[in-house]
């Protein structure tokens, strides 16, 4: 699962990029601009170490820099060489919360989901129902993520078969959402969002919308799930059968305030 992670996940260039958004790779080092911040991940194992391993992450970390704009720079704990996070941390990257990289077999997940009393699945995709996610994350992680409301606009507008969008309700109100992800030519489809109002957790809705995610995978003929994992999230997933492979750490670099 590991190798088809890190060989059919990592370094993709969509065919039909975000409007806005620009994807350039050179086999080893990917980067993505036009996004809330800008992105760069690498293949599992870079060519370069040492003074030039430095050279590289300065060298991405100065476009940025000339832009204005911060980024992340994502990491994988099985990553070669084992030192990038350090040399990162060197260059003034700054890691944000680790992840664990979760898998399971989307048809062995593909049960009716089962809701709390008052509470319904729905798929959305206009634009108002965009926001209320984006208002109800924002309360949930305590900052603004207006941006997100954007970020899944502009999916949904180029790839309308791929991005799934779903919110769980109650009496008109949006307590938890989560997107699917499919990625063409690959086993995998990627689990977003999953984030629930606190009064609504515990009560089974992040596990009813993994369900009804892991339904529609299995339609689509897609075999595994794949999901950037918080400690929160984990042992439900743990539970429900999915598989730790690795962990991640995204490292941000942001422009000093003028």
């Amino acid at each position: 699962m590991l190798e088809s992670y890190d060989s059919e996940l990592r370094l993709v260039v969509p065919a039909n990029p975000p409007f806005g958004q620009e994807f350039h790779s050179d086999g080893f080092v990917l980067r993505v601009t036009g996004q809330n911040r800008g992105f760069i991940e690498t293949a599992q194992t870079l060519n370069v170490e040492g003074a030039e391993l430095d050279r590289l992450i300065r060298t991405h970390r100065d476009f940025f820099a000339d832009r204005g704009e911060a980024v992340e720079w994502k990491t994988r704990a099985h990553d070669v060489p084992a030192d990038i996070p350090e040399r990162l941390l060197a260059a003034g990257f700054a890691p944000e919360d680790e992840e664990t990289v979760m898998v399971g077999v989307a048809q062995s997940m593909a049960v009716e989901p089962h809701l709390p009393d008052g509470v319904a699945l729905r798929t959305v995709h206009i634009r108002a129902d965009l926001d209320r996610i984006a208002e109800m994350e924002s309360e949930v992680w305590g900052e603004d993520l207006g941006w997100l409301a954007d970020d899944l606009h502009r999916r949904i507008g180029v790839e309308p078969n791929n991005v799934v969008v779903l919110v769980a309700e109650a009496a008109g109100h949006v307590v938890s959402a989560a997107w699917l992800i499919f990625q063409d030519g690959t086993d995998f489809a990627g689990l977003w969002g999953g984030s629930t109002l606190t009064q609504w957790r515990g009560q089974g809705i992040y596990k009813a919308l993994v369900a009804r995610r892991a339904q529609m995978a299995h339609d689509r003929g897609t075999k595994y799930l794949q999901v950037d994992a918080s400690d929160e999230s984990q042992p439900i997933l743990l539970r429900l059968g999915f598989i730790a492979l690795t962990t991640t750490t995204p490292y941000v670099w942001t422009p000093a305030l003028n």
